[in-house]
C-alpha cells in the first residue's frame, strides 16, 4: 500500500512546481491560454472548489496537475487542487515514482487501490479492446473516491485529440453523433467532470511532458493490444493532420459549431436554417 499525504492547506506558496524551460515558455503560454479560455467559457472551476485531479501517470494527466495548480496561483477566484492515483494491480505497476514526485512538488496526493485488472480480463476476451469496461470501472471509482475525499470537481486530462478520436468513433462504430465535453455531471448528479485540456493538441502536451520531465507510467492494458480503434482512427488524423496543417483548429471549432438542422435526429432537427 503507498503512502497517503497528509492534507496540505490551499496556500498557494507550498507547491514547488518544475520550471518552464527558455525554449518551452511560448508553448507553455498557448496552453495556459487556452485552458484559461475553456475554464471560464465553460465554467468549470469557481470559487471554493476542491479538484480532484485523476492522475494516471500519462503525460496528459500530468500536464494537467502542473497547470492547474499553476492556475491556482494566478486565478481570481479561490480553490484547492489535489491529485489522485488510482492502483487498478495491472502487472508491474509501481507508483513509487509518482509518490515521490507529489513530494517534490508539495500537492496534497491520495493513492487508492481496486483490482479492476482481474475484472477487466476476466469479462473481455482476448484480443478485444479493454478499454471500454477499464474506463466504466475505473470512473465509477472515482466518483465514490471523489465524493470520500470532499472533492467538488473531478478533473480528467482529456485533450482535443481525445475528443476527435472520440467524435469519429461514436461515428464510424456507435452510430452515433458525440463527443467529450468540456463539462460533465453524472448521471446521478452527485459528481462534476471537468476537461481543462479540451482545446490543447496532444502534440504539446506531449512537449511539456518532455521539457518538465514527469515520471511517465506505461498502461500495461492499453499499450500492449494491437489493433484496436482508437488506434487507428488516432493515425487516420495524423495521416490527415500530415496534409492539412490546420487540421486540429477546423476540428476544434466544429465542435463548438453544429448545426442541428442539417442532422438527420428527429428530436433535433427542423426546417430551414
Amino acid at each position: 500500500m503507498l503512502p497517503e499525504s497528509p492534507a496540505l492547506s490551499a496556500v498557494r506558496e507550498r507547491h514547488r512546481l518544475r520550471k518552464i524551460p527558455g525554449d518551452f515558455k511560448k508553448a507553455y503560454k498557448g496552453i495556459l491560454h487556452d485552458v484559461g479560455r475553456v475554464v471560464v467559457d465553460y465554467g468549470l472551476i469557481a470559487e471554493g472548489d476542491r479538484v480532484m485531479v485523476a492522475v494516471s501517470g500519462g503525460k496528459d494527466s500530468h500536464a494537467l496537475l502542473h497547470i492547474l495548480l499553476d492556475l491556482q496561483a494566478k486565478a481570481p477566484v479561490n480553490f484547492s487542487v489535489f491529485a489522485y492515483t488510482l492502483d487498478q494491480k495491472q502487472p508491474g505497476f509501481d507508483g513509487s515514482s509518482l509518490v515521490a514526485y507529489y513530494e517534490e512538488i508539495g500537492v496534497e496526493y491520495h493513492i487508492g487501490e481496486r483490482d479492476t485488472y482481474s475484472i477487466v480480463t476476466d469479462k473481455i476476451p482476448e484480443g478485444k479492446t479493454y478499454c471500454s469496461l477499464c474506463s466504466r470501472l475505473r470512473r465509477g471509482i472515482l466518483y465514490d473516491e471523489a465524493a470520500r475525499l470532499g472533492a467538488t470537481k473531478i478533473a480528467l486530462g482529456h485533450h482535443a485529440n481525445d475528443a476527435l478520436e472520440t467524435l469519429l468513433l461514436n461515428l464510424f462504430y456507435s452510430g452515433k453523433i458525440a463527443a467529450m465535453p468540456p463539462r460533465l455531471t453524472s448521471d446521478d448528479g452527485r459528481s462534476v467532470v471537468i476537461r481543462p485540456l479540451i482545446a490543447v493538441n496532444e502534440d504539446t502536451l506531449a512537449g511539456l511532458a518532455q521539457a518538465l520531465q514527469f515520471p511517465i507510467l506505461p498502461c500495461n492494458l492499453c499499450n500492449n493490444q494491437e489493433g484496436l480503434q482508437r488506434a487507428r482512427i488516432k493515425r487516420l488524423i495524423a495521416d490527415e493532420a500530415a496534409k492539412n496543417p490546420v487540421l486540429m483548429d477546423s476540428a476544434k471549432a466544429a465542435l463548438g459549431n453544429i448545426k442541428p438542422s442539417h442532422l438527420w435526429d428527429l428530436a433535433l432537427s427542423k426546417t430551414g436554417d
